[in-house]
């Protein structure tokens, strides 16, 4: 079975080692760069697909103008990233197969359930990453969302299909 592997801005500020990110998780379960990249690099090795949603794109670009450093030469890390995923570079998912889920109905979809979801505390970005991960699921991938929150049940959640 194709598995992707969603990534969130905590863990990808890690990698990316943007200044005042250098870790993230619970204190009984942190993630440095080290274990972010060991993660990452395996994924990739088992040809697993990194998916960059858009909400992560926007939340990571801020980080990385908002450090106290490094600002530029992270960036440059950021935007071939981004040059990766918007040219379907393996291991990258292709960024604009992600338009569907701003397009109309979709995005009436997810105004829908938005209310429920800000009563909940979910973010219209963490609402965002987890329709991506239900797109892909039903084109039949098994889902990896690499992301301390738990309204996606912590790094290493699974939509996984048993057929």
């Amino acid at each position: 079975m194709r598995k992707v592997l969603i990534i969130d801005t905590c863990f990808l500020c890690v990698w990316l080692k943007v200044p005042g990110m250098e870790s993230c998780g619970s204190d009984n379960d942190v993630w440095d760069f080290q274990r972010v990249n060991q993660k990452i690099q395996a994924e990739i090795a088992i040809s697993t697909i990194l998916v960059l949603p858009l909400a992560v794109v926007v939340e990571t670009g801020n980080h990385i103008s908002q450090a106290k450093a490094k600002q530029y030469e992270t960036a440059q890390e950021f935007a071939k990233i981004m040059t990766f995923a918007a040219d379907e570079t393996t291991p990258w998912a292709a960024f604009g197969e992600q338009i569907v889920l701003w397009e109309g109905e979709q995005l009436k979809k997810l105004a829908a359930e938005f209310p429920e979801n800000a009563k909940q505390k979910t973010s219209m970005g963490d609402a965002s990453i987890v329709n991506l991960g239900k797109h892909y699921y039903r084109k039949k991938y098994q889902v990896e969302f690499l992301t301390e929150e738990r309204r996606s049940k912590g790094a290493g959640t699974t939509f996984a299909r048993t057929t």
